[in-house]
C-alpha cells in the first residue's frame, strides 16, 4: 500500500545552485531512492541546499518524515513509502513526476548487504540483493528514461568497492549485485549520453550508515564511525560531480575513507 507524504512549505526559499542544463537556473527535480537515513538522507539534504525538489523515496515512514523536514527550509519536498522491490510501487514516482512535470536526477541510493560463504549462503538471501540492488534501479531507471531524457538529465548509482573487486570470501553474494550494476550503468551510459543524459556509478568504501554499524556487530568489530567515510562526505562529492557543464561527464567515481583498515 501507498503512503505519501508531501510537505510544500510556504516560506521555502528556492536558493541558487544546480543549474537548468537546458537553459538558466530553475527549480529542478531529484528523485532519490534509500532516502530514509544515511547516505540517501544526505544527498537529498545537499541536493535541496543547491535549490534542488527532492522526492525522497524509502520503507520507513517516520524516518522519510525526518528526511523531507530537514530539506524543507531550502524547497518543497515529498516523501514516498513503497518497496520498491513491488512491480505496483514504480507508479508512484510516475505520478509525482505527472505532478510536478519533470525529473533531472535520479539517484539510486537503496540496498541491502547479506555477507556470508558460498558454502553457507542462501538463495533467498541472494534474490533478496538481486531484487534490491539490482532489478529495483534497473526498473525504475527504465520507467523514468523518457523524462530523464526529455530533461536531458543526470542518471548516479551508489555502487560499492565491492563492485571493483570482490576480494572477501563472504561478499560474493553482495559483490555480484553490484557488479551487475555497474554494467547497467556503463550500458545506460552508451545508451542515453548521445541523447544528452548523464551517467555516474560512484563506488564507496565503508562508510558511516546504519546498514555500516549494523555489519559491524555482525563481523563482532567495534564500531568507529568517525573513521569511515561520512555521508555529507559522499553527498558532497555527487553534488559537485552533477554541476559540472554539459560538455564535461564524470563517468565513475571511487571514494575510500582516508584511514585504511
Amino acid at each position: 500500500m501507498l503512503d505519501e507524504i508531501s510537505y510544500f512549505p510556504e516560506d521555502a526559499e528556492i536558493k541558487s545552485g544546480l543549474t537548468d542544463r537546458t537553459g538558466g537556473p530553475g527549480e529542478r527535480v531529484a528523485m532519490v531512492t534509500g532516502a530514509s537515513s544515511g547516505i540517501g538522507r544526505a544527498i537529498a539534504v545537499a541536493l535541496s541546499r543547491n535549490g534542488i525538489r527532492v522526492c525522497a523515496l524509502g520503507r520507513n515512514a517516520k524516518a522519510l518524515a525526518e528526511t523531507v523536514a530537514a530539506t524543507q527550509e531550502y524547497v518543497p519536498a515529498t516523501a514516498l513509502k513503497i518497496d520498491l522491490t513491488a512491480d505496483e510501487g514504480m507508479d508512484a514516482p510516475l505520478r509525482y513526476i505527472a505532478q510536478v512535470g519533470r525529473v533531472d536526477f535520479l539517484i539510486h541510493s537503496a540496498g541491502i548487504i547479506h555477507q556470508d560463504r558460498m558454502e553457507n549462503a542462501t538463495i533467498r538471501d541472494l534474490d533478496r540483493q538481486y531484487a534490491v540492488n539490482v532489478r529495483a534501479p534497473y526498473v525504475l531507471t527504465q520507467r523514468l528514461l523518457p523524462q530523464l531524457i526529455a530533461s536531458r538529465g543526470q542518471i548516479v548509482f551508489v555502487n560499492s568497492s565491492a563492485g571493483l573487486a570482490a576480494r572477501r570470501p563472504d561478499v560474493g553474494q553482495y559483490a555480484s549485485t553490484k557488479y551487475a550494476l555497474r554494467a547497467i550503468a556503463d550500458s545506460l551510459r552508451e545508451e542515453v549520453n548521445p541523447k544528452g543524459v548523464r551517467v555516474l556509478s560512484v563506488y564507496l568504501g565503508r562508510t558511516a550508515t546504519p546498514m555500516q554499524e549494523a555489519l559491524f556487530q555482525a563481523e563482532g568489530r567495534t564500531y568507529n564511525p568517525e573513521v569511515l567515510l561520512q555521508p555529507e562526505d559522499v553527498a558532497s562529492v555527487i553534488a559537485h560531480a552533477l554541476t559540472l557543464p554539459a560538455t564535461a561527464e564524470i563517468t565513475d567515481l571511487s571514494i575510500r575513507p582516508t584511514r585504511k583498515p
